[in-house]
């Protein structure tokens, strides 16, 4: 009687188990990625690099740049990157993954000079 009863305990285990591997809930983390703006002048733009200079850091903030990163000018229309250069202003549109900060748009503004009379 005891063997039967092993067995059939057994026999249902066997039976339970995959579901209860089925049931278990799946967790996926994603990575939270912010678009965020920053305003300032281009004070290095390298193959791989846009360093601008803002009024509000005293240290210049690093940017890296894909293939897919625009450059407009302030009418939204595109620019060529090779008229990207130090001294222009500009914005950066960008995100955040831990430390590594890449530009998605670069918005390059005309420059403007005053006069006195």
């Amino acid at each position: 009687m005891k063997k039967v009863i092993s067995l059939a305990v057994f026999a249902l285990a066997v039976l339970i188990m995959p579901s209860g591997v089925f049931a278990q809930d799946q967790i996926i983390t994603v990575d939270k990625v912010t678009t965020t703006e920053s305003v300032g002048t281009i004070s290095e733009f390298s193959p791989d690099t846009i360093v601008i200079k803002t009024e509000t850091s005293t240290t210049p903030t690093h940017y890296s740049y894909t293939k897919s990163t625009t450059y407009v000018d302030d009418a939204g229309e595109p620019v060529s990157i090779e008229t990207v250069k130090s001294g222009l202003p500009v914005t950066v549109y960008y995100t955040s993954e831990g430390d590594k900060m890449t530009a998605n748009k670069v918005v390059v503004r005309k420059t403007t000079t005053t006069t006195t009379n």
